[in-house]
């Protein structure tokens, strides 16, 4: 029997498990754009998906009673039962329409998604890959597809477009079978109601599958990235530099870790390399969770280029170390690691139990305060400061590629301009003598030497201290003639590339 009562409306909670075992005896599942349908006997269930809410109807004997899950942000895995639509694909379509359509940041979709959780492990890598691949590679992925319709597609078959990405990010970037890829997006058009584009997706697709890799050679990398971004490189590195910065960052990046002590150990645990800048490296290959060490707290994630600001504060053990704009928290687990009495400063609160249940997983301490930092009047002074500000995040394209899709222009002047609100005030923070470091993870001058240039014209009381190539593991390619920290996601190629970042180091006389 189904939990439901004789009211006409009213809320209740239902989890996705229940709704599989109505699929498992029901005679017939119907798809529909954001619903799926299951007909047992004469009931009718319907789930309506979404990243916002999740809600289904019960319908008996024509009557109706609607009731909602009181779980916000579920998101179920909707798959037809007799489909060869495979689940890692279905869910992977869920996750570009999240970000595409939504508006929602690709890691925001992930955790959203309660069909992703319930992907086995390998599973769950290949739909990541796929709509990580479609949202870095959408401006070649739409030129190969448009080359082959004589017309536009209309707007209400925006989803149909999504599939047909899905499907050439399969063929021609990851290699997927022609037969696997092809026949999987012709049936998810039908099953999700738009049934009368089979026909002119097996058709596109197909050819796509033949010609797709040929016409790629004349589709350049800049295809991918917004005018104003690519515009912001020329300006700041050159043309030949912002090619280089646009095809590094197509790459799916390694996995790098920061580790609590004992470095070399854990490489060999780890079986990952040990970088100039004290970093591990590994390949990423399943659960980051299930690798020797994490339940352990012996190490956290941290892209290489993000660990080397918290190193250009030099021996920071028994110091007042100020974080600001803390989470999610990699470089308060740093500064905590080598000794400093840190405190995380972070507006979010949420984002700060999520820093400190991090802390605690590695057996660290920090404090923290929920506060603005433009704002906040610290009781006491602090021997150095680390502040990573928001940023547009260009840097990290690698690993966030909806950054492609959710960035834009005026992003920047916003983005600036509280930055540098940012900087003064935490100059005021600092002891005489106390050292700053300002950083951020874009690549766009405006948010970065920029902001810096504009600091020192007015706070006389700061220098910059410029950073070696031995503050940086020997890497003299990462600091620039002003003696600040610029990595590029082109830098240590031949071990993966970087993140690209940026970090100035200030002292207060």
């Amino acid at each position: 029997m189904f939990p439901i009562t004789k009211t006409s409306r009213f809320r209740a909670v239902c989890s996705a498990d229940f709704f599989w075992k109505i699929l498992a005896g029901s005679a017939r599942v119907e798809i529909g754009r954001n619903y799926c349908r299951a007909l047992v006997r004469d009931r009718a269930i319907t789930w309506h998906t979404g990243l916002g809410e999740l809600s289904f109807e019960f319908t008996h004997e024509r009557k109706y009673s609607r009731f909602q899950s009181l779980s916000p942000r579920a998101h179920f895995w909707s798959m037809k039962k007799t489909s060869n639509v495979s689940p890692a694909r279905s869910v992977a379509f869920d996750l570009v329409r999240g970000v595409l359509a939504r508006r929602h940041a690709l890691d925001e979709a992930l955790a959203a998604h309660d069909g992703f959780r319930r992907l086995p492990g390998r599973d769950r890598g290949f739909a990541r890959l796929i709509s990580a691949t479609v949202l870095r590679r959408c401006g070649q992925i739409d030129a190969l597809i448009d080359a082959c319709l004589e017309k536009p597609l209309p707007r209400q078959a925006d989803a149909v477009r999504d599939i047909m990405r899905l499907a050439v990010a399969e063929l021609v970037f990851l290699g997927v079978q022609a037969h696997a890829a092809v026949d999987s997006a012709v049936t998810q058009v039908e099953s999700r109601g738009h049934g009368k584009f089979k026909g002119l997706v097996n058709a596109v697709l197909r050819r796509i599958s033949r010609e797709g890799t040929d016409r790629l050679s004349s589709l350049p990398d800049r295809l991918n990235f917004p005018e104003w971004m690519i515009a912001g490189w020329v300006d700041g590195f050159g043309e030949a530099v912002a090619d280089q910065i646009a095809s590094a960052s197509l790459k799916e990046p390694p996995l790098d870790i920061s580790v609590t002590a004992d470095t070399a150990e854990w490489a060999k645990k780890l079986d990952a390399e040990i970088l100039p800048t004290g970093s591990l490296r590994r390949g990423f290959d399943g659960l980051i969770t299930e690798l020797p060490g994490f339940e352990e707290g012996a190490w956290w994630v941290q892209d290489a280029a993000a660990a080397i600001p918290a190193r250009l504060l030099g021996d920071v053990s028994g110091l007042d170390v100020f974080d600001i704009c803390a989470a999610p928290g990699g470089k308060t687990a740093q500064l905590a690691a080598l000794g400093a009495r840190v405190t995380a400063v972070d507006r979010s609160e949420k984002r700060l139990r999520r820093l400190m249940r991090n802390i605690e997983r590695l057996g660290l301490s920090a404090s923290t305060v929920t506060a603005d930092a433009t704002e906040w009047q610290p009781p006491v002074l602090a021997d150095a400061i680390l502040l990573d500000p928001p940023c547009t995040s260009t840097g990290t394209i690698r690993r966030h590629p909806d950054i492609l899709h959710l960035k834009s222009r005026n992003d920047i002047a916003k983005l600036s301009d509280l930055q540098s609100k940012l900087l003064s005030g935490a100059a005021k923070m600092v002891k005489p003598g106390g050292t700053l470091i300002y950083c951020t993870c874009s690549m766009q001058r405006e948010e970065c030497e920029d902001v810096v240039a504009r600091f020192l014209d007015t706070a006389s009381s700061f220098q910059r201290k410029a950073i070696t190539p031995e503050d940086v593991g020997g890497l003299g390619d990462l600091v620039t003639s002003n003696g600040d920290l610029r990595t590029l996601p082109f830098h240590l190629a031949d071990k993966g590339g970087l993140d690209g970042f940026y970090a100035a180091r200030l002292v207060r006389s």
